[in-house]
């Protein structure tokens, strides 16, 4: 299992929402073909053709913020995005 997938199995899972790195959910959206935008701070917004919701992401140190987590977690169900290594 690469290094993608098993982070894709912790985002999945639920069980590390309060201790996901920031870079790490900016990482799994990027792979994910999401086209990040900056708004001149530290938030990041994510948006992409076929998905009606647009993320917005900020870090909290360096970890992802928990409800920013379940969000992104939640999106990547609802749309079926998940990667299968195919």
């Amino acid at each position: 299992m690469g290094k993608f997938e098993k982070l894709q199995l912790k985002l999945l899972s639920g069980n590390a929402d309060n201790n996901f790195s920031f870079d790490d959910l900016r990482n799994i959206l990027l792979h994910f073909n999401f086209i990040e935008r900056t708004t001149g701070g530290s938030h990041r917004i994510f948006y992409k053709e076929g998905i009606e919701e647009i993320i917005n992401i900020q870090p909290k140190g360096s970890k992802a913020k928990p409800y920013q987590v379940k969000q992104v977690r939640l999106i990547i169900l609802k749309y079926k995005l998940i990667a299968d290594g195919k």
